[in-house]
């Protein structure tokens, strides 16, 4: 069974960083993308970073040129540098892997992460 297992979230003045990691275990036979989310309450998940197996990124434009996403293949983890966070950034952080298994390809969510941003 895959696990997603989620770590760095916490409370940060605006202008300070953080760095998300999501650390993938369990039988993975491929990768073929993971991502962050974030949903406020009452909200839908809203896309913050994704990166596939190639290596293609994407950002949403509230945090381009702020937060870069990578990844090690050798550790199936996946990183979020969160740099210059505003307030407008708090909200809870949900890893997102597209990963091939067993079962095929399949998509998996992590617990989530609270990320705060005081003023």
């Amino acid at each position: 069974q895959v696990q997603l297992v989620e770590s760095g979230g916490g409370l940060v003045q605006a202008g300070g960083s953080l760095r998300l990691s999501c650390a993938a275990s369990g039988r993975i036979f491929g990768f073929n993308a993971m991502g962050w989310y974030r949903q406020a309450p009452g909200a839908l998940h809203e896309l913050v970073a994704a990166i596939t197996g190639g290596g293609k990124t994407d950002y949403a434009d509230s945090v381009k040129g702020r937060f870069t996403i990578s990844r090690d293949n050798a550790k199936n983890t996946v990183y979020l540098q969160m740099n210059s966070l505003k307030p407008e950034d708090t909200d809870v952080y949900y890893c997102n892997a597209d990963l091939q298994t067993r079962m095929g390809r399949t998509v998996y969510w992590g617990q989530g992460t609270q990320v705060t941003v005081s003023s």
